[in-house]
């Protein structure tokens, strides 16, 4: 069983997906969206951490995929960004867990073919992927997008291995 555990990083609402890669299929265990209370950006991380750890410990996935850092406009934003997903990337390292990260332009073309696509688009395709009942929240629906951007590209790596193919 191969478990992806599917982060979209951020200060303020950090994005969790969880996928099993059963039969070179993702098929959904759990997602939501962890919301740091804390004022200061230096609690907020250690919410993240703690949340973090806790998944880890929980689904004990095989391998982390994270979002990677975008171009914002903002430069303050990106680097608190940019220590929330340190904050993910430090636990897995810590628990042992392999880290491989996915700019959002490749998710976007691995769930729905263009890397240009809009949130709702990713919501949507990830709910035709995983066959969810409802529409997972944007940040949710955007880590299951990493999960499963993931799970394509170790499925296809898995069909290549089989068939003798690098």
């Amino acid at each position: 069983m191969t478990v992806i555990l599917g982060i979209d990083p951020g200060s303020r609402c950090t994005g969790f997906g969880v996928v099993d890669l059963a039969g070179g299929r993702p098929r959904y265990l759990a997602s939501g969206v962890v919301r740091p209370r804390g004022p200061a950006l230096a609690e907020r991380l250690g919410e993240i951490l703690g949340a973090a750890q806790q998944l880890i410990d929980r689904y004990n996935p095989t391998v982390v995929a994270v979002e990677d850092v975008f171009v914002a406009r903002d430069p303050r934003a990106a680097l608190r960004l940019g220590q929330a997903r340190g904050v993910v990337i430090a636990v897995a390292a810590q628990r042992g867990v392999a880290v491989v990260e996915y700019s959002a332009r490749a998710v976007k073309q691995a769930v729905v073919g263009s890397g240009g696509a809009t949130k709702e688009q990713v919501q949507h395709m990830v709910v035709q992927i995983l066959g969810l009942p409802a529409v997972p929240p944007a940040d949710a629906a955007d880590a299951l997008g990493v999960a499963i951007c993931h799970a394509h590209g170790a499925a296809a790596a898995a069909i290549g291995l089989r068939s003798g193919r690098r």
